[in-house]
């Protein structure tokens, strides 16, 4: 297998841009961290994945809702069960299908998935506003390259605060339509 030439200046461009992500994940990851502290009593990172789940899709099944988080429907049914007796959300019998069980968020869920994405936001807006507008517009390019090269499609609306299912809105990645 033939070797792949550095580019000019002996730098491997791949490495120190996989570098550069890999710092990038580790910050998001602690602004993640910190905007679940305040529930973290209440609620784990896996149940807070439940809950922003069921925050975007509604009423889901049970085998659904296992599918999105890709867990078995036991260990879904486990963390519904917690999440239900910490009063974040509730079971309801689907109107089409009566021996169904569709699982919902309550008024104290929905309260909790809003409260953790303003805290996420607010954090990452801060960290934004620290760059010059040179650097935020060459960060969007970037961003939106790095996602369209990762198969990740294009949110709907610039304007979207809804959370899609691994806790991330379209307004905290800076998405455009």
């Amino acid at each position: 297998m033939p070797e792949r030439e550095p580019p000019a200046g002996g730098v491997d461009d791949v490495d120190e841009v996989t570098r550069a992500v890999l710092t990038a994940s580790r910050l998001l990851v602690s602004v993640c961290a910190r905007s679940l502290s305040a529930v973290e009593e209440r609620v784990t990172l896996p149940q807070f994945r439940m809950l922003v789940a069921l925050s975007t899709r509604g009423a889901t099944n049970l085998v659904t809702l296992a599918e999105l988080l890709h867990v078995a429907p036991s260990t879904a049914m486990r963390m519904v069960d917690r999440l239900i007796a910490a009063g974040l959300a509730d079971r309801q019998t689907n109107p089409d299908n009566r021996r169904e069980t569709l699982l919902r968020l309550n008024e104290e869920g929905r309260r909790t998935v809003q409260e953790v994405m303003a805290r996420r936001r607010a954090e990452i807006v801060a960290i934004v506003e620290r760059l010059a507008p040179q650097q935020r517009s060459a960060l969007i390019d970037a961003l939106t390259a790095f996602n369209e090269a990762g198969g990740e499609p294009s949110a709907a609306a610039a304007d979207d605060t809804e959370p899609h299912h691994l806790g991330w809105t379209d307004a905290e990645l800076g998405q455009e339509a």
